[in-house]
């Protein structure tokens, strides 16, 4: 057990009814989860309000109750602590309770629109190979050193973090790299966490069905930076605007990276194959696997960031070419047939455009580029038609489909892709609602050496229609259809 008045450290406190030196057993914020002596965080979300299940975690057993706004009618023997924010409260409140355990660790966050999860990934793999223990919170999988668990969001909540944090102290771990992403910052899930480091690889069309904005999906990303401590480095990419914005107020070291302007760490792409990139970075060549310009600002990002947690630079060059690319990252197979198909997770108009220039900067041109691609349902509406505008005018077909619907009338969704098509285009493309079929049909149009792009879900091993997930896996597809076309 703990007492409570040492975990609301640094917790901002309006008013409290009750005794703060109290022992409590657990913190959750879900009422369900309650039992004997526990604390109840009431977080107010989107759709449910915690405070509407006070009561009931009362009954549960819970013993304190952090919330916005105290309740009129009171219980006797409980203790109710009024904050300003619970969301904030309950990062430093799972921080405290777990012992701090980021200031155990050489932690680095990466955010911006594209190349979190590659980079955080990259860094794991070469710290790893480096032969170091090392954590991995991502939006494919968390990793506490070799331990694998299931990851639900981008940037999981406070608590979950904070456990696994603690794991990773327990395991030995020293270094972890963490995706921060803009719902996190913005619902303070990684404050109260000591940053050793961040990263900012972009900021493209994005998540405007949360922030009402461009403006304030940038600045939330800038807080993150804001609040590094002058002990930690900011590594930005200075190719985007926005990057030197990122690095306005810091009190971090500042670095930058980039391709096409002076930087600290600077890369040139020598050769750009399927095969992988040759790269002159600074003042060494560098062969990796990886693939596109996308990857050459990821590897440059990977290479800055190994060399100020104190890596030798010939160590880090070595190692990069041995990286292996990230599943649904640019993941491809070449049939028999001599089909080459591409999944990635292209699902912003950048990512795709990204994605289908650097196919185009790679092929001959005598072949097709056949491009499967949809749009999410309950998502930024506004960027539908740019994927659609993006999609018809860089490859020689496409098939819009599903991605994953959720809500929304599949049908309704690609109709809105459509508006983006320009009328020279139209005759490239066509609409497959199923995203099975979708796939089926871009095998049977592909001849030998055409190039397929399945763009939008990645490593997603799930497609969500009405509420219901099931299992659906995009390069397990197109691999199975491939196959049975060779037969």
């Amino acid at each position: 057990m703990q007492n409570l008045k040492d975990i609301l450290y640094k917790v901002n406190i309006n008013a409290v009814v009750g005794s703060t030196s109290i022992d409590v057993n657990n913190l959750h914020f879900d009422s369900r989860e309650i039992s004997n002596h526990d604390v109840f965080v009431a977080i107010r979300g989107n759709s449910v309000d915690g405070h509407d299940y006070i009561e009931t975690a009362i009954n549960k057993g819970a013993t304190a109750v952090i919330c916005e706004e105290i309740p009129s009618q009171l219980r006797d023997a409980t203790t109710y602590v009024e904050v300003e924010n619970t969301s904030q409260a309950l990062a430093f409140l799972a921080a405290n309770f777990y012992g701090n355990p980021s200031e155990n660790l050489r932690l680095v966050g990466v955010t911006g629109t594209n190349g979190k999860t590659t980079i955080v990934t990259l860094l794991y793999q070469l710290f790893k190979k480096a032969g170091y223990k090392v954590g991995l919170l991502s939006t494919v999988k968390i990793m506490v050193d070799t331990i694998e668990y299931k990851a639900t969001h981008t940037t999981p909540d406070s608590l979950s973090i904070n456990k696994y944090l603690k794991l990773m102290n327990d395991m030995g771990v020293e270094f972890c790299f963490m995706e921060v992403s803009s719902h996190g910052i913005h619902q303070h899930r990684t404050d109260g966490l000591h940053f050793e480091g961040g990263i900012f690889t972009n900021i493209t069309h994005d998540h405007l069905d949360y922030h009402s904005t461009f403006a304030e999906y940038r600045d939330v990303k800038k807080s993150f930076f804001d609040h590094l401590p002058k002990t930690a480095f900011a590594l930005v990419n200075t190719d985007d605007k926005n990057g030197l914005v990122m690095m306005q107020n810091t009190k971090a070291k500042k670095y930058t990276y980039a391709l096409k302007t002076y930087a600290d760490y600077k890369a040139q792409i020598l050769e750009n194959e399927f095969s992988g990139l040759l790269l002159k970075l600074n003042d060494s060549e560098l062969w990796t696997k990886l693939i596109g310009s996308f990857n050459a600002y990821n590897v440059t990002a990977i290479y800055g960031a190994a060399e100020l947690l104190g890596l030798e630079k010939v160590e880090v060059l070595r190692l990069i070419s041995s990286l292996e690319s990230v599943s649904g990252r640019f993941q491809y197979l070449i049939s028999e047939e001599k089909v080459t198909a591409i999944v990635d997770y292209a699902h912003t108009p950048d990512a795709l455009k990204n994605v289908l220039e650097t196919i185009n900067t790679i092929r001959t041109k005598n072949e097709e580029l056949i491009t499967v691609v949809g749009c999410g349902g309950d998502r930024d509406k506004t960027k539908r038609p740019k994927m659609g505008h993006i999609a018809s005018a860089l490859s020689t077909k496409v098939i819009f489909t599903s991605d994953n619907p959720r809500s929304e009338v599949p049908e309704t969704i690609i109709e809105e892709i459509e508006t983006g098509v320009e009328p020279q285009n139209f005759k490239r493309t066509m609409s497959i609602v199923d995203r099975r079929q979708a796939i089926k049909t871009a095998c049977q149009l592909a001849k030998p050496n055409d190039i397929i792009l399945i763009a939008g879900k990645g490593h997603e091993a799930y497609q969500e229609v009405k509420g219901q997930r099931t299992d659906f896996d995009d390069y397990k597809i197109v691999k199975e259809f491939l196959k049975q076309l060779q037969k």
